[in-house]
């Protein structure tokens, strides 16, 4: 990966506005050559991103602060954000539009929530409203926790914590082991697991155990370390999670219902004091990832690319890195299977905390720093 040359650009998003930034930086890459340029600069570790239909894009920021990003940068922070524990990898977290968001201004944020024991992950939504003044003010109304762990703990780290709709309007979260790995087998514990809802936080009818005789009703898979990357695949039409192992096995999976991925009974990984984990690499009734990493890059967020400015990059999986602070491309074909790897960027931006995929193809990073920016890639033919 070579960075070639930096210049004054600007830049519009299609059906939206038009940023105007100081400079841009050119990269190559295996397929295609990548434009670089700064959204956004002067974040407090900038967690996750999500677009609004109006062009513009909603972000927060981990010590408890969500901003609206227009023309004009990053607004004010948006009034009524409730309490969160931001402490360690706590704070506030992930956040999505509503696939209604046009008619129904909701949207849907994950964060650490104090309670009783300490803290855990939790899920609320809450309406978006602006003043409809020249100041652009905007404000959460209607707040509501529509799921809480039930287990907190004064552990400060492994919350896990992406969200995504899947095509019925169901919405899945993704929750860490706390920690505490032994929780990620314990079927009666909301920790180490995917989450699957509905948007009012009632249970969906198909859900692996809806009666809870078996599990909690919300759990769709167990076994998960700490799963801060999650996207919907078309291809092979589920959920796919990029995953922390511990010193080594980073994994990708696609955590089918009922389903258990293994943490921490097998893993491809060992502790960070150099020992095994469990029972080595596999075991009855655990299910395999589709890809792991070892050693560790600490994978962060995931997108299935379906955009149209990089054809060659469909349907691949565009992975951050936080510990080497790059882009981990993983070529697929057709069929979904993983065929190689590409690394991108390697130390060009910093730790990669977020990674989306524009209306208008390009591809958004936020950096995992004090001073966390919004990074645009783009076509530069």
């Amino acid at each position: 990966m070579n960075r070639i040359i930096a210049f004054s650009a600007s830049l519009s998003l299609a059906g939206g506005f038009l940023f105007t930034t100081a400079h841009a930086e050119l990269f190559r890459t295996d397929e295609v050559p990548i434009e670089a340029e700064i959204i956004a600069e002067g974040l407090r570790n900038p967690w996750g991103l999500d677009f609004l239909p109006n062009g513009e894009a909603i972000v927060t920021e981990r010590p408890g602060r969500m901003r609206i990003l227009s023309a004009d940068g990053p607004s004010d922070p948006i009034e009524g954000v409730p309490e969160v524990a931001a402490r360690g990898q706590g704070g506030l977290l992930d956040v999505v539009a509503a696939p209604d968001f046009e008619t129904s201004n909701l949207i849907f944020f994950s964060f650490s929530e104090p309670g009783r024991g300490g803290a855990g992950t939790a899920v609320a939504r809450a309406r978006l409203v602006r003043d409809g003044g020249e100041s652009g003010a905007a404000q959460l109304e209607d707040v509501e926790v529509i799921f809480s762990m039930a287990k907190k703990t004064n552990v400060t780290r492994h919350f896990g914590s992406r969200l995504v709709f899947a095509p019925d309007g169901t919405l899945f979260v993704t929750t860490g082991d706390r920690g505490e790995r032994d929780r990620a087998q314990d079927m009666q514990d909301h920790a180490g697991a995917i989450i699957r809802i509905n948007t009012d936080g009632s249970i969906p009818a198909d859900n692996p155990s809806p009666d809870g005789a078996r599990q909690l009703p919300e759990i769709w898979s167990k076994g998960h370390r700490n799963a801060q990357g999650v996207a919907w695949d078309s291809v092979l039409g589920g959920l796919l999670t990029a995953e922390h192992g511990d010193a080594g096995g980073d994994e990708i999976n696609h955590p089918e219902a009922g389903r258990n991925y293994g943490w921490p009974v097998i893993s491809y990984g060992v502790t960070y004091g150099g020992k095994k984990i469990g029972v080595g690499t596999e075991a009855p009734g655990y299910e395999q990832p589709l890809f792991y990493w070892d050693p560790s890059i600490a994978p962060s967020g995931l997108a299935v690319y379906q955009g149209e400015m990089f054809p060659e990059w469909k349907d691949d999986l565009i992975v951050g890195s936080l510990k080497f602070a790059l882009v981990s491309r993983l070529d697929r074909d057709g069929s979904g299977k993983i065929l190689g790897e590409e690394r991108m960027f390697e130390g060009g931006f910093g730790r990669i905390r977020d990674i989306n995929v524009a209306p208008d193809g390009s591809i958004w990073l936020l950096t995992d720093e004090r001073d966390g920016q919004i990074i645009r890639l783009s076509r530069a033919d």
